[in-house]
């Protein structure tokens, strides 16, 4: 048996595609695809997949990550290809490596995000991660599965920048941040939360969520690395 990591990416329209739908579009794609994949036991097989650090609903992504089950070893430049044909436009895979072992979601310590606020000045964002980041604690509060949460965002916070929009639109924000994954997981959404509440920033209608990488976390640089670095140096 084989184990095979793949990128994949969430643009467009289909960022609105929760992970039970995608799991589900996934499934029936390495059908299609023809992959060998190995199957679960029990009255109902399923094909083995791994997901590792799913974005939530609503948020584009370049670097999503799942780990693939075959019976028999495949070229990942073959399941790019393959995958590529039976996915929607939109749900993109990207790459694949095959992995020596060991845990992908270890690797997965923290994200890189872009967040657009096209209601929001720059100067008036800018002024709010000022003031968030000079803060020690900022507690929000989230709607979950057993009630309302209250935690604090402000620890997850690596880095968090505003600027001005230069793609040649309306001059809007940009928010450009590094979150560490913890528990409870921080995201975006958690973060703008937190900016309305220590300086009363209002986000404005649907902000565009972004996450532009996912990896090991350098505490020192505060940057990321690459999760499948090590398999290519593996093969």
């Amino acid at each position: 048996m084989q184990r095979v990591r793949v990128r994949y990416a969430k643009r467009g329209r289909l960022r609105f595609t929760s992970h039970r739908d995608f799991a589900r579009a996934f499934e029936r794609a390495v059908v299609r695809a023809r992959i060998p994949m190995a199957y679960s036991s029990g009255f109902n097989p399923h094909p083995r997949i791994s997901y590792a650090g799913a974005s939530p609903t609503g948020a584009a992504s370049e670097a999503e990550y799942l780990e693939l089950a075959l019976a028999r070893e495949v070229d990942p430049v073959e399941i790019v290809e393959a995958l590529g044909e039976a996915l929607p436009s939109g749900l993109d895979v990207l790459e694949a490596a095959v992995s020596p072992g060991g845990s992908l979601a270890d690797r997965l310590t923290a994200s890189r995000w872009r967040v657009t606020l096209a209601d929001v000045p720059p100067d008036s964002a800018k002024s709010a991660v000022a003031r968030f980041l000079g803060t020690e604690t900022v507690q929000v509060e989230r709607m979950t599965k057993k009630g309302v949460r209250r935690f604090d965002c402000r620890a997850a916070v690596v880095s968090l920048t505003a600027r001005a929009s230069t793609d040649g639109t309306a001059e809007c924000a940009i928010l450009e941040l590094v979150l560490r994954h913890e528990t409870p997981s921080v995201r975006p959404d958690d973060i703008l939360a937190g900016l309305c509440e220590v300086a009363g920033l209002e986000p404005g209608a649907a902000p565009l969520q972004e996450r532009l990488a996912q990896g090991p976390l350098d505490e020192q640089t505060g940057t990321l690395g690459d999760p499948l670095s090590l398999d290519r140096d593996a093969v």
